[in-house]
């Protein structure tokens, strides 16, 4: 048994009676009466434990803790339960982390031990500002909704947030370990020492702690190239989603708020991810230094009280006009307001013959109804656009046919950028001849921004596809994974195949691929362990191998079947985890029916992971013969050989591939009357999402529609086929995007 609190944002009011605002903050005493063989946890350090009888006599514990420090509510926490912890003291901060017993006598938690100390005392020096309280918990909670929560001086994390398994060789592990307590450790500055003063500036604790994970993490693992991470993992995810009208601002007026969005919905990546790219730019353009001098001038000010986006802006304007090395066209306020309080973000357009820049809101052109430079290998100093456009003289490079230019050089600014046609293709020539002279961040923008812009109607396809000829000297595997999802989404997989572009995507990125391919495929036959500080190898070799796979790549398809049968020779052999998924896939697609049959065997093992399981129950899907597939959408139906939640996860993992679709829509049309009292209007619906996927005419939706207009209530039969309409329109987008693809690939596909 264990009891774990969760209060943010406002579920204080259901554990206790409070005025449940963050603003109200309030000194909070806390007992509690618990069962004697277990341990209350609470903000603060207990300071007694007594013994109390209720009416029937039995014994309980009653644990009574010291009075809180001046906090809000949704801060206030605490945990019950049974477990060991491993502790250590850091400038007088009794640090304990609990977790299941075995967990601790495993050394599970170790890791996450070593760490909390260095990044507490990093923070402190960085910011000046001493943490306030005596001691600190985390403990690892076996399910828990949220990844992790800061509650103050006992934060709480998933397991798999803090845990790290000293067998496991790979950094990535630990990288994300520090990440998430860098995190949760600078909200003990952010949010819980001075918070916002309602949910409305959320961004002001999440935005900022965004930040700070990235210098904690960076702190205690040196080797993690944190600027190709925070851009991929940070920058580029919600640059793809801010870009839609509705999408919400970064900070909300308080009342649109209260009508329109539930507070839960404010924790999104607009929240966490915007708001630490807003913050990563504005450090960028006062440098640290300032930054930090004014974050501390700020923390000073409003300790044990609250603020909001305002009072940063006003302490940054104190510590701006205190000095003369940085100087801003405009007031703080005036710039950053207007990154936060409008929604979206600009593209830049270069016109290289006039030198004119102009900029304007990044909209998608298809439904009309700061700034860094580089140029040639010189960098440029910070130039500001202070206005819709302008003309810059240093931006007319025309004498020389190679003189290029290169905005938004490491990603500092939180924008898209749109090159003429002229820079782009000496950029394009630039990229076959010396691709190094760009740096990989800006590798990865300049392709991703193409990408972007062909999607909204800015460019068109071919000016993109330029940009992937060099590809063949590519060697950063996060660039490459932005390339593949690009051109390979990993939804469209089953649908290219059906294509005339497959066979020359096929020539044009073997061509490029192979010597990825195989630099990292040595590693996989000679020795994976050299790997283990290869962070993008651990989270992006596996796309890029299927790919491999996929495009029917000789030795990837070898690799596979040869791993495979090895495992199968001895069932204790581990295929490297980083290309386990489709080894075992491609291992099920090549062989027969006895390496499925293996696969099925090893998935009923009973010590088989979670994770394993999962890799299984996909890979049996790969099979290539029809009755094989049948047969696996037949067992996913028994009770006795599934939990029944694995059902409509068979279906769906056989629905997505190239022979799969039309086997699975017969089982479900043949099994609907079982299928639907089990899992009703859900899986059909997922399942309708996928099929759409493979509609592009008429008659087959009214295929589809034969069948759920006799099972689905007439407001959900309207839905289902407003949706597929939907998706036959962008099929028949995809179509002729595909063709153009195509035909570039055909004029390209020897160079």
């Amino acid at each position: 048994m264990l009891i774990a609190s969760q209060l943010e944002p406002t579920y204080a009011r259901t554990v206790y009676p409070c005025f449940d605002e963050p603003a109200m903050k309030a000194t909070f005493n806390i007992r509690i009466v618990h069962d004697p063989s277990y341990v209350a946890l609470s903000n603060m350090p207990a300071i007694d434990v007594s013994e109390m009888k209720d009416e029937n006599g039995s014994l309980w514990t009653v644990t009574t803790f010291n009075t809180s420090l001046k906090m809000s509510t949704y801060l206030t926490a605490f945990v019950i339960c049974d477990f060991d912890y491993v502790t250590r003291t850091e400038r007088g901060n009794e640090i304990r982390i609990w977790a299941r017993k075995e967990a601790i006598k495993h050394g599970y938690v170790d890791y996450a031990l070593n760490i909390t100390g260095e990044i507490f005392s990093f923070l402190e020096d960085l910011l000046n500002v001493s943490y306030p309280l005596p001691k600190t918990d985390l403990v690892a909670l076996p399910d828990f909704g949220a990844i992790a929560m800061e509650n103050w001086g006992l934060m709480t994390f998933q397991e798999s947030s803090l845990m790290y398994l000293p067998s496991d060789k790979f950094t990535n592990k630990k990288a994300m370990i520090a990440i998430i307590m860098s995190h949760e450790i600078g909200h003990q500055w952010f949010g819980n020492l001075v918070t916002m003063n309602w949910w409305s500036d959320l961004w002001l604790k999440e935005g900022l702690a965004s930040y700070f994970e990235n210098l904690g993490a960076i702190f205690v693992e040196p080797k993690l190239s944190l600027d190709k991470i925070f851009y991929d993992h940070v920058v580029q995810p919600v640059l793809r989603e801010d870009n839609e009208i509705e999408v919400r601002s970064l900070s909300e007026s308080e009342d649109k708020i209260e009508g329109s969005f539930s507070l839960m919905s404010l924790f999104d990546s607009i929240t966490y991810n915007k708001g630490a790219a807003i913050t990563w730019m504005l450090s960028g353009f006062l440098t640290e230094k300032l930054f930090i001098r004014a974050l501390t001038a700020y923390l000073k000010e409003f300790s044990f009280s609250n603020a909001n986006q305002d009072d940063l802006w006003t302490h940054i304007q104190k510590v701006v006009d205190a000095q003369d090395k940085v100087q801003l066209p405009a007031s703080v306020k005036q710039i950053m307001d207007s990154w936060t309080c409008q929604n979206g973000f600009p593209v830049l357009t270069l016109n290289l013959t006039t030198g004119t820049i102009s900029q304007e809101h990044f909209l998608n052109k298809k439904n009309e109804n700061s700034t860094d430079t580089y140029k040639n290998g010189s960098s440029q100093p910070l130039t500001w656009l202070d206005k819709s456009s302008k003309v810059f003289p240093k931006m007319q490079v025309l004498e020389s046919e190679y003189d290029w230019i290169l905005l938004n050089v490491n990603l500092t600014g939180y924008y898209r950028v749109n090159y003429d046609q002229l820079n782009l293709k000496r950029l394009a020539h630039l990229l076959q001849n010396n691709p190094k002279a760009i740096p990989a961040v800006s590798r990865f923008q300049l392709i991703d921004d193409g990408f972007a812009l062909t999607q909204f109607g800015y460019i068109q396809i071919e000016t993109a596809l330029e940009l992937t000829k060099y590809l063949a000297s590519e060697d950063e595997l996060f660039i490459w994974n932005m390339v593949l999802l690009n051109l390979v989404p990993e939804n469209l997989e089953g649908i290219l195949k059906n294509y005339e572009v497959y066979p020359l995507l096929k020539k044009y990125l073997l061509k490029r691929m192979l010597p990825i391919y195989h630099y990292y495929a040595g590693f996989i036959r000679q020795n994976v362990d050299a790997l283990e500080d290869d962070y993008f190898a651990q989270v992006y070799l596996e796309k890029l191998f299927t790919t491999a796979c996929w495009l029917g790549l000789q030795d990837c398809l070898d690799l596979s079947s040869e791993l495979y049968a090895k495992w199968m020779d001895n069932p204790e052999y581990k295929i490297p985890l980083l290309i386990r998924r489709t080894v075992c896939c491609y291992g099920v697609a090549v062989g027969s029916d006895k390496e499925w049959n293996f696969a099925w065997e090893m998935y009923n093992h009973t010590n088989s992971t979670k994770e394993d399981k999962d890799i299984l129950l996909s890979a049996m899907s790969c099979a290539k013969e029809s009755w094989l597939l049948y047969r696996y959408l037949q067992y996913g139906l028994s009770d006795t050989l599934f939990s029944s939640n694995c059902t409509s996860v068979i279906i769906l993992y056989v629905v997505t591939k190239d022979i799969g679709h039309r086997i699975a829509w017969e089982f479900i049309t043949e099994n609907w009357p079982l299928l639907s009292e089990r899992y009703g209007k859900e899986l059909l619906h997922d399942v309708l999402k996928v099929m759409g996927r493979f509609v592009n005419t008429d008659v087959q939706i009214k295929e589809l529609q034969v069948f759920y207009n006799a099972t689905l209530e007439e407001d959900e039969r309207a839905a289902a086929t407003l949706l597929l309409e939907f998706t036959k329109f962008e099929n028949m987008e995809r179509r002729e995007l595909l063709i153009k693809v195509a035909n570039w690939l055909q004029k390209n596909v020897d160079d």
